[in-house]
């Protein structure tokens, strides 16, 4: 299993159960390096997915009390074990990344640090789970994302953008749940 995009790169790669595998390993160092309560650290992403090619990046949700209150300290035990928080702006989200080497050209792991239990803790478990489970809106998301290579490879941004519209609906079959 080789795992890594480069910056900019949009390529999906055949399911290997050898993710989850990686992705223990990782919740281990986590656990080991934060004192984070292993529930708080889920596999999610197309990588979470059994059966889903996906791009060649483990995404781990890790769940905070309140994203206001992550500091320097958490942030310098992140980075013992690899992990880089990037200059991303999402609401509600901050990102850490493990790169293949120093040149950091190319992520090997995203940690989408969340407030635990929230709404995007929530949609994101929910989406991972409702995959799993569901095979017609499995199958339904791979066509999608082989459409998107099919059509375009102009980065991970217009990727996640034509992805989006599915993504939401089925957040959306979530509120319905409740």
């Amino acid at each position: 299993m080789k795992l890594g995009l480069k910056r900019n790169e949009v390529r999906l790669v055949d399911y290997t159960p050898e993710w989850d595998d990686e992705f223990i390993r990782v919740k281990k160092e986590i656990v080991e390096y934060t004192n984070l309560d292993e529930s708080r650290i889920q596999h999610i992403g197309s990588t979470a997915i059994k059966r889903m090619s996906a791009k060649p990046i483990i995404d781990i949700l890790v769940g905070v009390e309140d994203l206001r209150m992550v500091g320097k300290p958490l942030l310098q035990k992140f980075s013992k074990i690899g992990f880089l928080r990037l200059k991303v702006d999402r609401p509600g989200e901050i990102i850490l990344a493990k790169f293949t080497n120093d040149t950091y050209d190319e992520k090997t792991h995203i940690i989408h640090l969340v407030e635990y239990q929230k709404k995007l803790w929530g949609n994101l478990v929910f989406f991972r789970d409702y995959l799993n489970s569901n095979e017609t809106a499995r199958n339904e998301y791979l066509e999608l994302k082989i459409d998107y290579l099919k059509k375009s490879s102009k980065g991970i941004n217009e990727y996640t953008d034509f992805k989006e519209e599915f993504v939401k609906s089925i957040f959306e079959k979530r509120k319905s749940q409740k």
